[in-house]
C-alpha cells in the first residue's frame, strides 16, 4: 500500500481524500471531520503515476516524484509574456486577492468558473474578486503588476501558522482599499482550534477537516497540521503510528 495522491475539498460538495494505492487499484479514503485515519508509514519512494486504469507504481527511490514522473506547469511563474500556448490560456480568466489568517495576501488567477474552487483549493480565509479578463495572458500581466506590490505566493508553513487564527480585518479591509472589488467572499473551514497545530508527518489519529492541502489530526490530546503532499509516496501499512510526537500547547489545558 502506498499514499499516491490527495483530494481536497474544492467545494461545498466535495469530500477531501487520501488516494492510497494497492496493487494497481486506487482507494480514495475519506478525510471528513470525525473520521480516523490509522496508517503507520514506512518507507517513502516515486508516486508513480495515476491514470484511468488505476495507478502504476515506481520504483525509483526520489518522493514524492522522480524526475520521469514530475510534470511541470508552464503558467507557474507566467507573467503574460506568452502566446498562450495552452488551450486553457483562451478562457476567461478572474483576477483575486486570497487573504490567509492572520494577515498574509496574495493575488492570483484562474480560469473564472472555478474561482472560487481555486481559492478552496488553497486554504483562503477571504477573498476578492479583482476582476474579470478575456484570457490567461492578459491575467498574468494584471496579476505581474499587482504582485510586485502584494506578492503571488503563500508557502503552506505560513498557512499553518495562522491555521487558529481569524483574519486581521483591518489589514485586509486596507488592502481592499486600493482595489474596487467585483465581490469579496468568506470560507469557513471549522477546524475549532484555540491553539496553533504542531507540524508533523503522520496518517494516524482522527480529522478534525482539511483546509487545502492541510489535514489538521487529532491524536491524545494533541492536534497537528499535515501537508498532504508531504505523505505522498510513502508505504502505509493498515495500523496506528507507534512514534513519539511532540504535544501541542492544548494537551496541557
Amino acid at each position: 500500500m502506498q499514499i499516491v495522491g490527495y483530494v481536497t475539498a474544492a467545494g461545498d460538495a466535495d469530500r477531501a481524500s487520501l488516494l492510497v494505492g494497492t496493487d494497481g487499484d486506487v482507494e480514495a479514503v475519506p478525510l471528513s471531520p470525525g473520521c480516523d485515519l490509522t496508517y503507520s508509514l514506512g518507507e517513502r519512494r516515486c508516486a508513480g503515476v495515476l491514470t484511468d486504469e488505476g495507478h502504476r507504481p515506481c520504483d525509483a527511490s526520489e518522493a514524492p516524484y522522480c524526475p520521469a514522473h514530475t510534470s511541470r506547469w508552464p503558467c507557474a511563474r507566467c507573467t503574460g509574456d506568452c502566446d498562450r500556448p495552452l488551450e486553457t490560456c483562451r478562457e476567461e480568466h478572474a483576477v483575486y486577492l486570497a487573504a490567509f489568517a492572520p494577515a498574509t495576501f496574495k493575488v492570483g488567477v484562474t480560469r473564472s468558473w472555478r474561482l472560487r474552487e481555486r481559492l478552496r483549493e488553497q486554504g483562503a480565509d477571504h477573498a476578492a474578486h479583482l476582476r474579470t479578463v478575456a484570457d490567461g495572458r492578459v491575467a498574468r500581466q494584471v496579476e505581474a503588476e499587482i504582485a510586485a506590490e502584494v506578492g503571488d505566493r503563500v508557502r503552506v508553513p505560513t498557512k499553518t501558522a495562522g491555521l487558529h487564527r481569524s483574519v486581521d480585518d483591518d489589514a485586509w479591509a486596507d488592502l481592499l482599499a486600493g482595489f474596487e472589488p467585483v465581490e469579496t467572499v468568506e470560507f469557513a473551514y471549522d477546524l475549532c482550534l484555540a491553539d496553533r497545530p504542531v507540524r508533523e508527518t503522520l496518517a494516524t489519529g482522527e480529522v478534525r477537516g482539511t483546509k487545502g492541502r492541510v489535514l489538521v489530526l487529532e491524536r491524545g490530546g494533541s492536534t497537528y497540521a499535515v501537508d498532504m503532499r508531504d505523505l505522498v509516496g510513502y508505504g502505509v501499512r493498515p495500523e496506528e503510528t507507534d512514534r513519539r510526537l511532540q504535544s501541542s500547547l492544548g494537551a496541557f489545558g
